[in-house]
Protein backbone atom coordinates (compact mmCIF):
# COMPACT_ATOMS: atom_id res chain seq x y z
CA UNK A 1 0.00 0.00 0.00
CA UNK A 2 3.16 2.02 0.58
CA UNK A 3 3.86 2.23 -3.48
CA UNK A 4 2.09 4.75 -5.21
CA UNK A 5 1.67 2.49 -8.34
CA UNK A 6 0.27 -0.37 -6.24
CA UNK A 7 -2.39 2.12 -4.97
CA UNK A 8 -3.39 3.25 -8.45
CA UNK A 9 -3.85 -0.20 -9.19
CA UNK A 10 -6.18 -0.99 -6.39
CA UNK A 11 -8.06 2.44 -7.07
CA UNK A 12 -8.28 0.81 -10.62
CA UNK A 13 -9.27 -2.44 -10.36
CA UNK A 14 -11.36 -2.82 -7.37
CA UNK A 15 -14.61 -1.20 -5.06
CA UNK A 16 -12.31 -0.47 -2.39
CA UNK A 17 -13.91 0.57 1.30
CA UNK A 18 -12.10 2.56 4.09
CA UNK A 19 -13.76 1.74 7.19
CA UNK A 20 -12.85 4.66 9.61
CA UNK A 21 -12.04 4.65 13.02
CA UNK A 22 -10.45 7.25 15.46
CA UNK A 23 -7.10 6.07 17.25
CA UNK A 24 -9.00 6.45 19.90
CA UNK A 25 -12.04 4.13 18.83
CA UNK A 26 -9.38 1.73 17.61
CA UNK A 27 -7.86 1.81 21.01
CA UNK A 28 -10.77 1.20 23.10
CA UNK A 29 -11.62 -1.73 20.66
CA UNK A 30 -8.06 -3.44 20.29
CA UNK A 31 -6.35 -2.63 23.86
CA UNK A 32 -6.60 -6.15 25.09
CA UNK A 33 -6.34 -7.38 21.62
CA UNK A 34 -2.45 -9.48 22.24
CA UNK A 35 -2.47 -10.51 19.05
CA UNK A 36 -1.66 -7.33 17.41
CA UNK A 37 2.19 -6.93 17.14
CA UNK A 38 2.19 -3.36 16.84
CA UNK A 39 0.39 -2.95 19.67
CA UNK A 40 2.41 -4.78 22.05
CA UNK A 41 4.37 -1.82 23.20
CA UNK A 42 4.74 0.64 26.27
CA UNK A 43 2.06 3.34 24.35
CA UNK A 44 -0.19 1.88 21.98
CA UNK A 45 -2.28 4.93 21.67
CA UNK A 46 0.61 6.57 20.56
CA UNK A 47 1.52 4.24 18.36
CA UNK A 48 -1.97 3.63 16.44
CA UNK A 49 -1.64 8.02 16.47
CA UNK A 50 1.29 7.71 14.76
CA UNK A 51 -0.35 5.12 12.49
CA UNK A 52 -3.20 7.31 11.88
CA UNK A 53 -1.18 9.47 10.31
CA UNK A 54 0.90 7.51 8.29
CA UNK A 55 -2.29 5.70 6.86
CA UNK A 56 -4.90 7.51 6.46
CA UNK A 57 -4.06 9.64 3.32
CA UNK A 58 -3.42 6.45 1.60
CA UNK A 59 -6.38 4.57 2.67
CA UNK A 60 -8.19 7.53 1.42
CA UNK A 61 -6.74 7.79 -1.47
CA UNK A 62 -7.56 4.11 -2.48
CA UNK A 63 -11.13 4.10 -1.33
CA UNK A 64 -14.02 4.85 -3.24
CA UNK A 65 -16.31 5.10 -0.04
CA UNK A 66 -15.12 6.24 3.64
CA UNK A 67 -17.60 4.83 6.51
CA UNK A 68 -16.93 6.03 9.70
CA UNK A 69 -17.10 3.27 12.53
CA UNK A 70 -17.96 4.04 15.77
CA UNK A 71 -21.18 2.62 17.96
CA UNK A 72 -22.93 1.66 15.07
CA UNK A 73 -24.04 -2.47 14.69
CA UNK A 74 -22.26 -4.83 12.17
CA UNK A 75 -25.40 -5.30 10.71
CA UNK A 76 -26.33 -1.48 10.36
CA UNK A 77 -22.44 -1.16 9.09
CA UNK A 78 -23.00 -3.19 6.43
CA UNK A 79 -26.26 -2.23 5.78
CA UNK A 80 -25.15 1.35 5.12
CA UNK A 81 -21.65 -0.20 2.73
CA UNK A 82 -24.44 -2.55 0.42
CA UNK A 83 -26.55 0.96 0.16
CA UNK A 84 -23.63 3.84 -0.87
CA UNK A 85 -21.89 0.97 -3.09
CA UNK A 86 -25.58 0.72 -4.79
CA UNK A 87 -24.99 4.12 -5.26
CA UNK A 88 -21.66 4.31 -6.51
CA UNK A 89 -23.04 2.34 -9.13
CA UNK A 90 -22.48 -1.46 -10.28
CA UNK A 91 -19.73 -0.25 -12.95
CA UNK A 92 -16.49 -1.64 -13.05
CA UNK A 93 -13.77 1.24 -11.02
CA UNK A 94 -12.19 2.08 -13.88
CA UNK A 95 -14.91 3.21 -15.71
Amino acid sequence: MLEPENRKILHRSTRSVYLHSTPAQLFKRLRRDQSRPLLQCDDPLKKLEDLYVERDPLYREVAHLVVQTGEQSISSLVDLIVIELERLGSSSPSQ
